[in-house]
């Protein structure tokens, strides 16, 4: 395990913040450590920031992020890995659907693709000001597409709609998404209406991160070990997407209450 300081942190929104530390070893976009938060627990975060300086994006959700949520520019963290695979880029037009913060574990694929592709990225959240990383991505070159569920920010509606409107339109070769796993089956599902590969990133509860402790399981297939990246149709009808995962104590649980 590697102990570093925290360089910088960044308020991205209400409960997101984004935690920049040195790096100190290499990882491919897609790709996720454990992040070590001492006193209180281990979590998985995919790298939002991968170079000499590296990054994970955390939403405020439970005891551990929210701990993590306290600490201050010199506090220290621990990490292990990277772990699990990465996107596998291919053709030269990519459509990159997010939803919520989806996006952090997008944005490193965003900016390797847009170097030699035309890269649309589509992102999504309830309101304006839960958007994240829009002028990261007008930086990197690529063409940003907004959407938001109560329409104060860019297309009124799903990001996934948004993504139907987009295909239509144009004629891409793979879509990549990270999100909530409705939106994602909704992208499978266009991928399939429009002969598009789809890529999904997953997530699930881990503790070992390296495939042994199985509590990552999901119908046959370990997140952190065969993913966290998948191929659409890897992942499409499979009996937990989009309906089921396993609690701490391994207990499988409706993904969506009252499913």
């Amino acid at each position: 395990m590697l102990i570093r300081k925290i360089e910088k942190i960044v308020t991205e929104s209400h409960h997101t913040k984004s935690f920049y530390f040195k790096g100190g070893f290499d990882a491919n976009p897609g790709q996720f450590v454990m992040i070590w938060i001492p006193g209180v627990d281990e979590i998985p975060m995919g790298l939002s920031t991968i170079g000499e300086t590296m990054g994970i994006t955390v939403h405020s959700v439970g005891v551990a992020t929210e701990k993590l949520h306290s600490f201050n520019e010199g506090d220290k963290i621990g990490i292990r890995g990277p772990y699990g695979n990465s996107f596998d880029i291919q053709g030269s037009k990519l459509l990159v659907i997010a939803g919520g913060t989806g996006i952090a574990s997008l944005m490193p694929v965003v900016e390797v693709a847009v170097k030699d592709r035309d890269v649309d990225v589509a992102i999504g959240a309830l309101t304006k000001e839960e958007l994240l990383f829009a002028r990261r991505v007008e930086d990197s070159g690529a063409n940003l597409k907004l959407a938001t569920d109560d329409g104060s920010e860019g297309f009124h509606g799903f990001v996934s709609d948004l993504a139907g409107d987009l295909l239509s339109e144009g004629d891409y070769d793979q879509m990549l998404t990270c999100g909530p796993e409705a939106m994602m089956k909704k992208v499978i599902e266009l991928g399939r209406e429009h002969n598009v590969r789809t890529q999904v990133s997953m997530e699930r509860f881990m503790r070992c991160g390296i495939g042994v402790c199985g509590s990552c399981a999901f119908d046959g297939l370990r997140i952190c070990a065969d993913g966290p990246v998948f191929d659409g149709e890897e992942v499409y009808g499979k009996g937990d997407f989009n309906k089921h995962r396993r609690d701490p104590a391994g207990k499988r649980t409706p993904l969506i209450p009252n499913l």
